[in-house]
């Protein structure tokens, strides 16, 4: 298979709330718990590193925020080995906010490139999907840990 373009996870989601409080969901532990995580050791901020964990899965990763633009924009990396992730908020009318996540620098031959970023892709459309119910509605729907039930997958 011949790649042409480095493969790139990319999920977006318009959330019916303003900018700052959607933001602040992404960079509050308290709040992401709700719909992503199960454990943040900090916010996110400039230069800050954190410890994301999914007890229910027992995994956890360093994020390492090398960009942070409030309200705009949040630059990380996470995993191993590391990976970027880009997040953007655009203010949109009615006082809601559009999202988007781009994931990219996956390692490893072109074909687990690309397993990585369809796997990554999956997971991101979860979490805004998850965020949008908790935001609009005050719903926690666990679709992260209802993504495996039976335990992350080993291939």
């Amino acid at each position: 298979m011949d790649i042409r373009e480095i493969p790139t996870a990319e999920a977006g989601m318009l959330i019916r709330g303003p900018v700052a409080e959607v933001f602040e969901a992404i960079v509050d532990p308290a709040i992401t718990t709700k719909f992503w995580f199960t454990h943040g050791s900090d916010r996110l901020d400039s230069g800050n590193e954190v410890r994301w964990e999914w007890r229910m899965y027992g995994v956890s990763t360093p994020v390492t925020v090398s960009e942070f633009v409030s309200n705009e924009k949040i630059v990380m990396q996470w995993s191993d080995p590391p990976t970027t992730v880009v997040w953007t908020f655009a203010e949109m009318p009615g006082g809601t906010t559009f999202v988007e996540v781009r994931n990219f620098g996956f390692a490893g031959s072109p074909d687990e490139q690309v397993k990585l970023a369809i796997g990554s892709t999956d997971g991101f459309a979860l979490v805004l999907a998850g965020a949008k119910a908790w935001l609009e509605q005050g719903l926690t729907l666990g679709l992260i840990g209802d993504r495996h039930p039976k335990g992350t997958p080993t291939a």
